[in-house]
């Protein structure tokens, strides 16, 4: 009898579940209803509390054509709005996926006037800070200006956060240190302003950058000018005529550096004019100044690292004297020398000498001419021409993380593969029996190198010169040893090393480079000034943790054989 009871329960407890459930489902699927909303009239950022049924699943709410925020959903039965600006008046409605319902009756926009209280305002603000600004209403204003006494145009200020008694803004940029605080608002129909006339004053403290007394001369595109004074971190800009000056600036100090722009060679006078206060304002530090363009590309104090994998290492090793770009390691599979990455190794037959006709003439045109310093053995460093080996550039990596060490060497893995640009380096001797190669050193050192050309770089291929300097020697990497006193004892670190290492460099066309006559094929030539090594110690193995510092000289345009 029991077993039959149970029987007879059971589908009606099924049947009352399943009851509810469609009950549940039909609540949830109903557009929303609107009973009631309070207030029914309230200012631009008031909130509105709206009264009904199925309010869970709203997703949209308007005032009138307008749509409003949802600030929050209360419960099935209740949400509140945000009035917005450009809400005037209109039925509210809601809209849920089932639909959308608006109030039978409408709700009217009040256009309150926010007004800021003068007592409650600071005396003086520093222009760029945050300023807080108290009163009423202040959540109807659509805008804060700051207008210079004196001036009829104001400049609008960030609105950082607000509520109806308080904003928050950022002090924009202001002519005077006196300025007038205003606000606009909706009225209904326009924007509208607070009276300029009697809107309260703050004192707007700017730090206008000043420059001590200095002498500027004809200055070489490349070279960096140092300027000192006060304020010199507000400085946004330096132009050099119509193009941009890099910059590194601090307070009391600011560096900035002549650029390439379009400038014809030799001298040319431009304006050199410091903008500061958002670009707003300006110095003109000369409207006199002489630009020079050398018949050379120079590159002044570049610094490349070794390979060593540390975290100290900016892994940026590879220099290019055409582009005057110092090159960070990643970037050296694809965007430096693809080409070198495309033949993986199959190009390599020995030193500076690839294999005839596996890299075209034009594949290897498209690769810039770039040279880096590794660390070898005998505690010596080398400068390197990339096709000069294929088990030099494994060794440098892109990073002092990441794991397994093989994906982040520079090839991509422990590839034995040899760059595409092929180059030669003879060191120049400032002792030298040669007049011709110890003066050419002095005029490095004297920074007289105005131009390397076929008159004042003559090369002999009869005799294996040039410039009068024997080339014989030229070599696709020399070790330290032969150009730097630095102790090689033993390993340590020893920064900021002082020396005048100075390097003639040939840039040879493909296929070019002939050891027996190095004076043959060569595409351009160049200088390179090595100025001081800070020698880093790597892994108690060698200085692969070393940073390089040098300036570079190279030939504009493609030598010119037919010219001697």
């Amino acid at each position: 009898m029991k077993s039959n009871r149970i029987l007879y329960i059971l589908p009606m407890l099924l049947f009352f579940a399943a009851c509810d459930n469609i009950s549940v489902d039909e609540v949830e699927s109903m557009p929303p209803v609107i009973s009631s909303f309070e207030p029914q009239t309230a200012p631009v950022g008031a909130i509105v509390k709206v009264m009904g049924e199925h309010l869970n699943n709203v997703t949209e709410a308007y005032i009138g054509d307008v749509k409003v925020d949802i600030v929050e959903k209360v419960s099935d039965k209740r949400l509140s709005l945000r009035v917005v600006s450009g809400v005037t008046s209109g039925s509210i409605t809601l809209v849920n996926p089932m639909g959308r319902t608006s109030s039978s009756t409408s709700f009217n926009c009040s256009f309150a006037v926010p007004e800021i209280t003068k007592e409650k305002l600071q005396s003086e603000v520093e222009m760029g800070d945050e300023m807080l600004i108290s009163g009423s209403q202040l959540s109807s204003a659509t805008a804060v200006f700051f207008t210079a006494v004196g001036h009829e145009t104001g400049h609008e200020a960030s609105i950082v956060t607000s509520s109806n008694t308080e904003i928050v803004v950022k002090v924009p940029y202001v002519e005077e240190s006196t300025a007038r605080i205003t606000m606009s608002y909706f009225d209904g129909s326009n924007e509208a302003f607070t009276p300029l006339v009697s809107a309260p004053t703050v004192t707007v403290i700017r730090y206008v950058p000043s420059f001590d007394a200095f002498t500027l001369g004809r200055t070489a595109v490349g070279k960096s000018i140092v300027l000192t004074g006060e304020y010199l971190n507000n400085i946004d800009k330096i132009m050099v005529g119509d193009f941009e000056a890099p910059l590194f600036k601090e307070p009391s100090k600011i560096t900035f550096t002549i650029p390439a722009g379009d400038f014809a060679d030799g001298e040319t006078t431009v304006t050199l004019k410091a903008y500061y206060f958002d670009n707003n304002e300006s110095i003109i530090l000369s409207d006199s100044f002489v630009v020079y363009v050398p018949f050379v590309r120079y590159w002044e104090s570049v610094r490349t690292w070794a390979q060593g994998r540390t975290e100290t290492n900016e892994y940026v090793s590879f220099f290019s004297p055409e582009s005057g770009i110092a090159y960070e390691n990643a970037k050296w599979k694809e965007v430096l020398d693809p080409v070198a990455m495309a033949h993986n190794g199959a190009q390599w037959a020995s030193a500076n000498t690839p294999k005839p006709g596996v890299v075209s003439d034009e594949e290897y045109n498209s690769v810039l001419p770039y040279f880096f310093f590794s660390a070898v053995s005998g505690n010596v460093l080398q400068i390197n021409s990339p096709a000069n080996s294929n088990s030099q550039l494994k060794n440098f990596f892109i990073s002092f993380e990441g794991t397994p060490s093989n994906d982040y060497r520079v090839p991509g893995g422990n590839n034995t593969i040899p760059g595409t640009p092929i180059l030669g380096f003879r060191y120049l001797n400032p002792e030298s029996s040669s007049p011709a190669e110890s003066t050419l050193v002095s005029k490095v050192l004297a920074g007289q190198i105005e131009n390397i050309n076929e008159v004042l770089f003559p090369i002999d291929v009869d005799a294996k010169t040039i410039a009068g300097i024997s080339i014989t020697s030229m070599s696709g990497g020399i070790k330290s040893d032969k150009w730097c006193d630095h102790q090689t004892a033993e390993l340590k670190d020893d920064p900021g090393y002082k020396l005048d290492a100075v390097f003639l460099v040939a840039y040879y066309s493909n296929n070019g480079y002939s050891k027996d006559n190095p004076a043959l094929n060569i595409r351009r030539l160049g200088i390179i000034h090595v100025n001081s090594i800070d020698w880093g110690v790597y892994s108690t193995s060698n200085y692969g943790n070393s940073k390089i510092t040098f300036s570079c000289y190279w030939q504009k345009y493609d030598y010119d054989y037919s010219k001697l």
